[in-house]
């Protein structure tokens, strides 16, 4: 049971989907802000690499809900699945991703450790790699984004589904209606 009482059936609505129910005014713009994030068009970054971003740092910021959600959000959209999305959060390093993704999600896992820890080394290396300005901006700022996502599912200490299956459930409204549907 979540720290406070949120007043509905926390199994049914597990994780920051609760939350969103508890806080309609709240949801609203965090729902938009994670739709502008990960799922509308973007001039280069596919929402499956947007999703693989939001998954890593849930994952380094040990969010479980938040890390198995975008997981399986990222598998439905990229060639190659869950395995690829397991082999990143295992080794970004020997993960099969493009070198520029591979840079992104280095960045994105500084942004996890800490906004300060993104260093000009890291940002000359994911443009060595081909990434953009705007790239290397919205990985920040997915990464930060879902720090702050990781921080308040946990720090609320909402449940988890009890049936695992919800996330590829869920991954199939998201890809066929982001996050407003």
């Amino acid at each position: 049971m979540a720290h406070i009482d949120l007043g509905l059936d926390e199994t049914e609505h597990p994780g920051i989907t609760g939350l969103f129910r508890y806080r309609p005014e709240t949801a609203a713009p965090l729902g938009a802000l994670a739709e502008v994030l990960l799922h509308a068009p973007h001039p280069t970054l596919s929402p499956g690499e947007r999703e693989l971003i939001a998954a890593y740092v849930s994952q380094r910021n040990e969010c479980s809900f938040c890390s198995a959600s975008h997981s399986a959000f990222a598998a439905a959209q990229l060639d190659g699945g869950m395995p690829v999305v397991q082999a990143v959060q295992a080794d970004v390093d020997g993960a099969a991703v493009t070198p520029k993704l591979r840079a992104l999600l280095k960045i994105a896992g500084a942004v996890a450790r800490g906004g300060r820890q993104v260093d000009a080394a890291l940002v000359d290396a994911a443009r060595a790699a081909g990434a953009t300005d705007l790239e290397v901006h919205d990985t920040v700022l997915i990464a930060a984004a879902f720090c702050m996502f990781n921080r308040y599912v946990d720090g609320l200490g909402t449940v988890l589904p009890a049936d695992p299956g919800v996330y590829a459930e869920r991954a199939k409204q998201v890809v066929a209606n982001g996050y407003g549907g």
